[in-house]
């Protein structure tokens, strides 16, 4: 399977079902009055995190979601249907970021956890909830509001609790298939490993624990050398590192501090975790070297191990101590900042664009400004007045002016068309 720990997605909301403007017309019933129902609400976009995906593959083939819009209301008081909710799901793990904003509005860390990204318009009342006292036959209804769109970033941090580093052929897919079940590609040349591999380790108490292989990391990863930074993301949530020294190299502690430095780069928190150094191939050296490079690394480091991850040597005491280690040391809380995620709920479309067609002639587009002329009937005068009263509300009348209308000049809103006069829009 095909490792994808980051992608682009855009979702959609549903937006909201129109009002409608009805008469009860029954037989037997004096004065029926307005019975149009309301539109239903749009559908609500939300992810939501499931422990059983581990990459975020899926989104390569389909990275475009829209939910259902609300139904339109219908004639003796029935509302439309509210369309239901668009579930997304994604690995635990993944950060979510709003590509317009760049605010991070979501980290998905536990299982079910569940975000609204895009909320649903909510439906339009029908002219039957216009009816007053003194206006006891509305001709008007709403429109349903708009939808949302937004682009959304996903960004996979793996939830592991050890990460496993060391430059390449240091034996990390060796020593993860040697103390957990996972089966890493092995083989001796650079690079073998280019997705994160991750294991679980278990141990004598009978829980796990999970371990993962870090590829790439090697010196120059900050400028883009090899893989580059690319995987560092999934060691961010881990308790500690296990960093892993191929003691057959010329220089092993060279290697070591190297590592070191492209963490540092990375991540001031990655380099302040504590780390196991664990020499790794110590069936291959003699014990002069072995005790010279052991000597080295323990006046630098706190804890050191020696193991050979093909023979078994020291595996069972090196995996107790890191087991010991998990219990000891707590899950570390990644300082990820998650902003009110108020995109969610922003479906004020009340923008507006005004085109000058001709010399007496002007079109007005804009969302919620053609949503209120597509429920405008222009055979009713009330309903035109209203609309109009609405446009000079939003400012658009003055606008107008400013583009130059006169009196007499046509105005263009989706299928309706009036003359404009301005004694009658500001007397």
């Amino acid at each position: 399977m095909k490792f994808v720990d980051k992608t682009k997605i855009r979702v959609v909301s549903g937006r909201g079902g129109n009002g409608m403007v009805a008469w009860r017309r029954e037989k037997y019933v004096d004065k029926g009055g307005p019975a149009g129902g309301d539109g239903g609400n749009g559908g609500d976009v939300y992810l939501v995190a499931d422990e059983n995906m581990s990459t975020l593959l899926d989104f390569k083939h389909k990275s475009v979601f829209k939910a259902q819009p609300g139904e339109n209301g219908g004639i003796k008081n029935m509302h439309g249907a509210c369309a239901k909710e668009l579930i997304i799901k994604v690995p635990v793990g993944t950060v979510v970021k709003d590509i317009k904003t760049g605010k991070i509005i979501a980290d998905m860390t536990e299982n079910g956890q569940k975000v609204l990204v895009a909320k649903g318009g909510r439906g339009g009342r029908g002219n039957a909830r216009f009816a007053t006292a003194q206006k006891r036959a509305p001709q008007f209804c709403e429109p349903g509001e708009p939808s949302i769109e937004r682009e959304l970033l996903l960004e996979l941090k793996l939830i592991a609790d050890v990460g496993l580093i060391g430059m390449p052929n240091a034996g990390k897919s060796t020593l993860i298939s040697r103390i957990s079940s996972a089966k890493p590609k092995i083989a001796d040349y650079p690079f073998t490993t280019l997705i994160p591999n991750l294991g679980v380790v278990k141990k004598r108490s009978g829980d796990g624990f999970v371990v993962a292989d870090i590829p790439g990391l090697i010196e120059g990863a900050s400028e883009g050398v090899g893989l580059g930074h690319d995987f560092l993301r999934h060691v961010e949530r881990c308790r500690f590192l296990v960093h892993l020294v191929d003691i057959t190299d010329e220089n092993p502690f060279d290697n070591y501090t190297k590592i070191n430095k492209e963490l540092e780069k990375y991540s001031k928190h990655l380099s302040n975790l504590y780390q196991v150094v664990v020499l790794n191939k110590i069936d291959a050296v003699d014990e002069e070297k072995r005790k010279e490079v052991f000597d080295k690394f323990q006046s630098a480091a706190a804890d050191v191990f020696e193991i050979s991850a093909v023979t078994g040597e020291n595996l069972d005491k090196f995996t107790d101590f890191i087991s010991n280690k998990v219990d000891e040391i707590p899950k570390d809380v990644l300082n990820i900042d998650v902003e009110e995620d108020l995109g969610a709920y922003n479906n004020d479309d009340s923008e507006f664009e005004i085109f000058k067609v001709a010399k007496d002639t002007f079109i007005v587009q804009g969302g919620k400004i053609s949503r209120l002329a597509s429920v405008t009937d222009e055979r009713n005068a009330e309903q035109v007045i209203r609309l109009q009263n609405i446009l000079k509300g939003m400012g658009v009348f003055d606008e107008l002016s400013k583009k130059g209308i006169k009196d007499g000049d046509t105005v263009i809103i989706n299928h309706l068309e009036f003359a404009f006069y301005s004694d009658e829009i500001y007397g």
